[in-house]
């Protein structure tokens, strides 16, 4: 009888430095030597040695890369965070080499698929399509070159990663500017020695601050502070990132890294990608342009003079405008949002649509204090587990995200995922959470959710969140409209002092109110993927990053630039996402026509949500995503929902 499979990831990601190295060596090792043998297996080898073989090498390498990772996004020791920095590049580098090494290439290219299911020939139609990408069927010359700029892009992707998060700046001001601050973060940034409060460019610092912060002096110079974050120490990195990308895609014969980087996504082509971000900006320029008018009025009544609005003006009116033309204060929810009750509320909901259940676990060993640990269960059996560090402190990520731990076979190993994210943390202040931040819990949750339900599939190749990069983000932006909802937001959304529910009456006023600002928010989104696509299409000699933000923000949405502010320098997807941005709101017009199944069925109606799971999230990757998407909706995805939602009225 087979022994019951145990989650592994926490003795990997909570050893000394030293141990930690030496684990990620070993992990080197194992994978050299499972390639040796995949080169050197008789002419007699099954096509099931062969893909086996290659497969549990390559889950050796990916895992023990995706924990180094996570050590080096939130290890509290820079000691740690440094072995992992550097085994994160050893491990990406003989990633590399393996798929430029032609006689892997052969072995896996000789392999008679005829007698295998289909999912198994999409995993090697995949593989074999990446080692070409990756320039395996070039010249020897050329291949020691690709090789080369791989290596180098990692230390560069790495080096704009760490000044990011290196880089939280805080400025000092006057007690007077916490005017209009919640009473709770005003209690939590009480005056220092010198008689002024100093508030961080960390998101439970930033965020609030923008939005209620009276003070439009005392705005400006927070978000000034946020947006001058890795100058001028990313200016050179994010050159050459463009660069060496670039380069790297002519060698393999592509006209740009944007042709190079969408050619495996749904969307196939550059131009493709170009179209759609240029399709939503039209559907929503008229909106947004009404929703700039509002701003710019109500900051008139303050001050009649003003003929635009600021950046740091954009979130503080916006609250105004809901407050006093919507009647609703988004500080009135705060109360209802304690971190604790959400996370729960989050389980709670998320366990009884997909059928599980899950438990803490005490005696794992952990990265950091704040990090809790989750089993998953459905019924008797544990699918996989995951970690939960929600709370920012110095040197972490500094925004929210699901990492992988490991990647599920099954079989094999139980996948385990962590969420790294920066929502207030309870103490001796409750925790309280904007909706946004609610919103967001939701979003990485659904991460997660795909993480570990598609973790169970035959090959660790075809394992989690490995569709098609576009599709990545529409199972976790449709969780999010469960807290959208009054239904589900009062199983655990209950006033912190008084216990009382959400009131139904203030969730409608808050749903209507969020319709205002939609035009504006689509529009910004459509800045950052036009900025990402165009830095990633254009030819990089003599290319400006400073000069193509003035440039697109201009075209794109109607807040004007501010010299010396460098937005660029800290958006951390121009190094993961590169080109792809546009992959958030390609994702968000799948999610809306996934979500008519359950607006029609029932939100809290477990039977749309296993077959959602049974349909999407479980396939992993073995399947084209359209196809998925395909299998629940009866139906090809279209436009329709994404455009009601965008045209609905304020």
């Amino acid at each position: 009888m087979s022994q019951p499979l145990v989650p592994v990831a926490a003795r990997h990601v909570t050893c000394p430095p030293e141990d930690f190295r030496r684990a990620s060596e070993e992990a080197v090792a194992t994978a050299r030597a499972g390639i040796a043998r995949l080169k050197s297996l008789p002419a007699s080898r099954t096509a099931r040695e062969v893909l086996e073989l290659f497969d549990e090498t390559s889950a050796t390498l990916d895992d023990a890369s995706a924990r180094a990772s996570v050590v080096r996004h939130t290890h509290p020791e820079a000691a740690l965070r440094e072995a992992a920095e550097a085994a994160e590049q050893a491990l990406e580098n003989l990633s590399n080499d393996i798929r430029m090494d032609r006689g892997v290439y052969d072995v896996l290219s000789a392999v008679d698929l005829s007698g295998e299911d289909a999912a198994t020939r999409k995993w090697m139609e995949k593989v074999l399509r990446d080692f070409r990408r990756a320039g395996v069927d070039r010249d020897e010359a050329t291949r020691e070159k690709v090789k080369a700029l791989q290596e180098e892009l990692i230390r560069i992707g790495q080096e704009f990663s760490r000044n990011i998060s290196q880089d939280t700046r805080k400025v000092s001001l006057p007690p007077s500017a916490l005017d209009g601050l919640p009473e709770d973060y005003v209690r939590a940034h009480a005056p220092g020695p010198d008689g002024q409060v100093r508030i961080s460019t960390d998101y439970p610092d930033l965020v609030p601050f923008l939005t209620y912060a009276r003070d439009g002096k005392a705005r400006e110079q927070l978000w000034r502070a946020n947006r001058q974050r890795g100058h001028p120490a990313n200016v050179d990195v994010l050159g050459r990132l463009v660069a060496r990308r670039h380069e790297l895609a002519t060698l393999l014969g592509y006209p740009h890294w944007a042709a190079y980087a969408t050619e495996d996504k749904m969307v196939r082509t550059a131009d493709a990608a170009r179209d759609f971000i240029q399709k939503i900006a039209t559907a929503s320029e008229a909106r947004m342009k009404r929703d700039y008018q509002v701003l710019l009025e109500r900051k008139q009544k303050d001050e009649p003079q003003a003929t635009q609005v600021e950046p740091w003006d954009s979130g503080y009116l916006d609250d105004r405008v809901k407050a006093e033309q919507y009647a609703f204060d988004s500080q009135t929810v705060r109360p209802y949002f304690e971190y604790t009750r959400v996370k729960q509320g989050v389980l709670d909901l998320t366990a009884r649509l997909f059928g599980v259940t899950y438990r803490p676990v005490k005696d794992v060993p952990v990265w950091h204090p704040d990090v809790e640990v989750f089993d998953v269960y459905e019924g008797a059996t544990l699918k996989g587990r995951f970690f939960l560090d929600m709370h920012p402190r110095a040197d972490k990520y500094k925004h929210a995200a699901q990492f992988t731990l490991t990647s599920g076979k099954s079989g094999r190993r139980l996948p385990e995922g962590a969420l790294i994210c920066n929502f207030p943390k309870p103490g001796d202040e409750p925790a309280l959470m904007q909706h946004g931040d609610v919103e967001t819990f939701f979003h990485e949750f659904g991460h997660l959710l795909h993480h570990i339900f598609g973790g169970h599939t035959q090959w660790a190749g075809l394992s989690g969140v490995r569709t098609e990069w576009d599709f990545v983000e529409a199972p976790s932006q449709m969780l999010e409209e469960w807290a959208r909802d009054v239904t589900c937001l009062q199983t655990f959304a209950t006033h912190y002092q008084t216990g009382e529910k959400l009131p139904a009456e203030l969730v409608e006023r808050m749903l209507r109110a969020d319709e205002f600002g939609k035009g504006l928010f689509v529009r910004q989104q459509m800045f950052y993927a036009a900025l990402s696509l165009e830095l990633y299409r254009r030819d990089p000699k003599g290319l400006d990053a400073t000069a193509l933000v003035r440039e697109l923000q201009g075209q794109y949405i109607p807040f004007p630039y501010l010299e010396g502010t460098y937005f660029h320098l800290t958006f951390g997807h121009l190094d993961g996402y590169s080109s792809n941005y546009y992959t958030y709101m390609w994702s968000l017009v799948i999610a809306k026509d996934l979500f008519t199944v359950f607006q029609e069925q029932g939100l809290l109606n477990p039977a749309p949500a296993q077959a959602y799971r049974r349909a999407v999230l479980e396939p992993g990757g073995s399947d084209d995503a359209a196809r998925l998407v395909n299998r629940f909706l009866g139906r090809d995805y279209d436009f329709r929902a994404y455009e009601a939602w965008l045209n609905k009225a304020a």
